[in-house]
């Protein structure tokens, strides 16, 4: 995350918001972002989210892309929990800059520890549908 110059916005029990700036080293051949600066930063949020119930590993990731990011904008990856489980859960990532939704990435994760969780989102409380 260093390296690319995120920055940990927002943490908390299976949410995380990371932001960062386009930089020159963030460009593709047409002068945006590359989709693999977007990925990295959709995967941080991912990884600071799914982590937050203990260690957890990825099983699957999806990223689809919107919209071109310009050089120096700020862009930012809010991951939140969809579904959470005793040995899976699920994330997903919207990625915004310039007050729109860039690109959209989804993941879900094995839980290693594979602990019991509490009541929230994807694991309701007995009595609920």
């Amino acid at each position: 995350m260093a390296t690319l110059g995120f920055q940990v916005l927002r943490q908390g029990p299976g949410e995380a918001a990371v932001g960062g700036v386009v930089g020159e080293g963030h460009l593709n051949l047409h002068g945006t972002a590359h989709g693999g600066f977007l990925y990295a930063l959709a995967d941080a949020a991912f990884a600071l989210a799914s982590n937050s119930r203990g260690p957890a590993v990825a099983l699957s990731c999806r990223m689809d892309y919107f919209r071109p990011v310009p050089l120096g904008a700020r862009v930012e990856a809010v991951a939140e929990e969809v579904h959470l489980s005793r040995r899976t859960a699920t994330y997903r990532v919207e990625v915004r800059a310039l007050g729109k939704l860039v690109a959209l990435f989804t993941g879900t994760v094995f839980r290693l520890g594979g602990e019991d969780v509490p009541a929230g989102t994807g694991n309701p409380t007995q009595g609920e549908a």
